[in-house]
């Protein structure tokens, strides 16, 4: 559908002589809020895949259901044992986070035993959809109840040596000779290859296969606590423990489009509207409750977008961004996003040297690049724009920056 008007023909005319936007599918929109209806639509009720755009609906869920602060730990103390219950918060020792207080409230409580119960975990490690082949990949970690050290293994410099100080992986790397300058990980198990081909300023995140087992293990080695695992345990009386502000997590999920915060932060929604750490539950309910409005429904089946089966159109972009921005404060709104030439995969797209005007989530995959989001005019509007390419041959670096320099053609011309 395409709105006429003198404006709306300079934008059909722009996408016609920007030769990357041919022999694709494109969808644009670009909504007045304020006016509360739509300066432009193409091919806005058609489904496309999202990528990265998902985050969104995580990010409004998110603010749907958590306070200020992540809830880290549902506990309850019984004699000399603290029974703990995961929420799903992936802060707990993550490389890139500041230091949780569950960290601090674990290591220093006086129970003689903690206790973790992980029966409401009901999740598979790896979302529908997702590439098997990508295990080994950093944007591509496992799901689980309680992360720690954001479910990877953070390898610097000289290989394996660096890893070695984890006891639990102590055993676990295997020289073989070959041309592969990374580190393999075993499609099944936490074993490490690695070949004389590895340079010397050597980095690499490397998603770890993760259990229960595992995951208690890396705790006990670094608590130097006795722990165990049970089942059953009746938290309805228990107490939350939280982490760290949920904007921090937020921000970096959006920003620079961390697919692991993105899944975690899911699920950790999910448990607050179904108490289960389920993804597929936790979409479905927060879908009927808080996204009914949407001119279609999203088809939905992870947090971070890394899944080909995620389908939503630009229209729902348009209208779930609408409903952030009447919601919750503008300021905070914006910080969240990634911003035009300052912050996150925006950042190299837009003039560093210019007052920012674009706040927007990105999403990208192979023949897939999307941007929705708020733009600053010239003429001192606030408008929201969704354009979603797929099914391109060209790289997706040509197609980000002909869809910023469309970006900017609105925040010139509107």
């Amino acid at each position: 559908m395409l709105v006429s008007s003198l404006k709306t023909d300079k934008i059909t005319d722009y996408l016609a002589k920007d030769s990357t936007f041919r022999n694709h599918h494109i969808s644009v929109a670009l909504y007045d809020p304020k006016e509360e209806k739509y300066i432009f639509e193409k091919d806005t009720d058609k489904y496309f895949v999202p990528a990265s755009n998902t985050k969104t609906y995580t990010l409004y869920a998110a603010l749907k259901t958590m306070r200020d602060s992540i809830p880290g730990l549902k506990i309850i103390e019984r004699n000399d044992t603290l029974f703990c219950k995961p929420t799903g918060d992936p802060t707990f020792l993550h490389p890139d986070l500041p230091q949780s207080k569950v960290f601090d409230f674990l290591k220093n409580h006086k129970a003689k035993t903690l206790a973790f119960c992980f029966d409401h975990f009901d999740n598979q490690r790896l979302g529908a959809g997702w590439a098997w082949d990508d295990y080994n990949d950093d944007y591509q970690v496992e799901r689980s109840a309680f992360p720690i050290y954001g479910n990877i293994l953070r390898i610097r410099s000289n290989a394996y040596q660096s890893a070695l100080s984890i006891p639990a992986f102590k055993n676990s790397f295997v020289f073989q000779s070959g041309t592969f300058d990374y580190i393999k990980r075993d499609i099944s198990d936490n074993i490490f290859y690695y070949s004389e081909k590895l340079k010397a300023d050597f980095k690499q995140d490397i998603p770890l296969k993760i259990s229960d087992q595992l995951t208690m293990k890396l705790l006990a080695d670094t608590l130097k606590r006795d722990l165990v695992i049970v089942k059953e345990i009746d938290f309805s009386d228990a107490k939350t423990v939280y982490s760290m502000p949920v904007d921090t997590v937020l921000r970096r999920m959006m920003q620079v489009s961390d697919n692991m915060l993105a899944e975690q932060t899911m699920l950790m929604a999910g448990r607050l509207l179904t108490d289960t750490l389920s993804i597929s539950k936790g979409i479905k309910t927060f879908t009927d409750k808080h996204l009914s409005d949407l001119p279609k429904r999203p088809n939905l089946v992870d947090g971070s977008g890394l899944s080909r089966y995620n389908l939503v159109t630009a229209n729902d972009n348009i209208k779930l961004l609408e409903k952030l921005l009447s919601e919750f404060p503008q300021e905070r709104l914006f910080g969240l996003m990634a911003i035009g030439g300052k912050t996150g995969t925006l950042k190299r797209y837009f003039p560093a040297n210019e007052p920012p005007y674009v706040y927007a989530k990105t999403g990208s995959m192979s023949g897939v690049y999307n941007m929705s989001g708020y733009v600053k005019t010239l003429s001192g509007k606030v408008l929201i724009f969704s354009v979603m390419n797929n099914n391109f041959s060209h790289s997706i670096s040509k197609v980000g920056l002909s869809t910023a320099n469309l970006v900017k053609f609105i925040h010139e011309n509107y």
